[in-house]
């Protein structure tokens, strides 16, 4: 079987990780059980270039149960888990391309070999499987139903190619669906980066300033989390209305250039470029730590802060000290990658399991009318949505009510007033 990955003497342990994780996915098992009674994935070659963590592990076996041939690339290079790779090659068969650490060269071939049984199927968390199919695999293009795409940049990027006419294929933007970004993004991303943050530098946020670039649906969770822990949190924003909300949800809100001198800690999770750049670094205190918990590691202008030091050294495992010559030292953590991922190992199975229910669903939902959609982005359908979140609730034994039928006739019509 074809693989790369660093060692399969750590599987054993990355079954066990994958076992602990299953135990918080139980509406990715409801799943598994259909697909495996039901086998209605049976044949569909899927490429999937995803964060290689046990919660992936997970789908990755949910869709191989319901007939699925898989291969699954790193969608990051710093946010694998080598014993899950590892796990899911010896125990599950499957082949996996993913290393922490890789470099560039060997993350793009990694997609390449994700894609060598020529996909019907594509899976995605960045986009960057299906750049890879138009840019420098268009031959695959012909037996592609769909894909599906995992996170907000990956949407953007997305939709950018849609607006361009250039998308050959539709894609199901998982990442828009209400029981993704309402949990995933706010709860996941808030607690797993602050949890990065934490094990990369071992800092106590309480009386710090913490200063959170972007108010999207992860912002909230950054900022939510680090006021929880008793910081004094700090939101930038370019978009007015996210900012009168980050103002009415108790924060401060000011540019980032007036933040820059008043920040302990910078978090930047906006989705864009050059979030955080030379002239931010100029006002920064002695001993500011700089952190990224966007997709891609371009939010922070590494280049900049490379040129503004006249010393680097590495301190901590995830922690690089650069010295600037007015002897000021600014921290930056994980190389500038999605800290959650690097220094710690991301969102929790609890919330990724609607997530990876929402995938899987999706896979399933295209296989059956990928033919007949247009090539554009689509959301989850609003059925698929609303049984996870109900499957969520029978899960944790929550009962909700239901509408009797006045109700429901009331909200039906319109002539009933005061």
């Amino acid at each position: 079987m074809d693989y790369d990955v660093k060692d399969l003497s750590l599987a054993e342990a990355g079954k066990l990780r994958i076992e602990w994780a299953e135990k918080s996915m139980p509406v990715l098992n409801v799943i598994r059980e259909n697909f495996k009674k039901e086998q209605p994935l049976q044949g569909l070659r899927i490429s999937a270039c995803l964060h290689v963590t046990s919660e992936t592990a997970n789908l990755m076996t949910t869709l191989k149960s319901g007939g699925a041939s898989l291969r699954l690339a790193a969608s990051n290079p710093l946010s694998t888990q080598d014993e899950v790779a590892a796990a899911l090659v010896k125990y599950e068969k499957i082949p996996v391309f993913a290393i922490k650490g890789e470099d560039n060269q060997t993350y793009y071939r990694h997609l390449e070999q994700a894609l060598a049984h020529g996909p019907q199927l594509t899976m995605d968390d960045g986009a960057d499987l299906v750049t890879t199919v138009h840019e420098r695999k268009r031959d695959l293009i012909k037996n592609i139903l769909g894909g599906t795409e995992e996170t907000t940049t990956g949407v953007i990027r997305l939709r950018s190619m849609a607006r361009a006419g250039v998308l050959a294929y539709p894609i199901i933007a998982v990442n828009d669906a209400m029981t993704k970004h309402l949990f995933d993004n706010r709860y996941g991303t808030g607690q797993s980066s602050i949890d990065g943050i934490l094990r990369a530098t071992n800092i106590l946020l309480a009386g710090l300033t913490v200063v959170v670039c972007g108010y999207g649906w992860c912002g909230r969770g950054v900022a939510s989390r680090a006021k929880g822990a008793g910081a004094r949190v700090i939101i930038c924003e370019v978009d007015h209305l996210r900012a009168l909300e980050a103002l009415m949800d108790g924060y401060q809100v000011m540019t980032l250039k007036e933040a820059t001198a008043e920040g302990d800690v910078f978090i930047t999770v906006t989705g864009n470029k050059s979030v955080i750049r030379m002239e931010h670094f100029k006002r920064m205190k002695d001993g500011a730590i700089i952190a990224n918990a966007g997709h891609f590691n371009v939010e922070i202008d590494l280049m900049a802060l490379e040129k503004l030091a006249s010393k680097k050294r590495k301190i901590r495992e995830y922690v690089e000290e650069y010295q600037l010559s007015d002897g000021r030292c600014l921290y930056l953590l994980a190389e500038g990658r999605l800290i959650n991922l690097a220094a710690a190992e991301g969102h929790p199975a609890m919330v990724m399991d609607m997530s990876f229910a929402n995938q899987a669903l999706s896979v399933l939902y295209l296989k059956e009318n990928g033919k007949q959609l247009e090539k554009k982005v689509y959301p989850v359908p609003e059925k698929l949505d609303k049984d996870i979140a109900r499957l969520k609730l029978a899960s944790m034994r929550i009962k909700i009510d239901r509408l009797t039928p006045e109700q429901k006739k009331y909200l039906q019509e319109w002539k009933e007033g005061t």
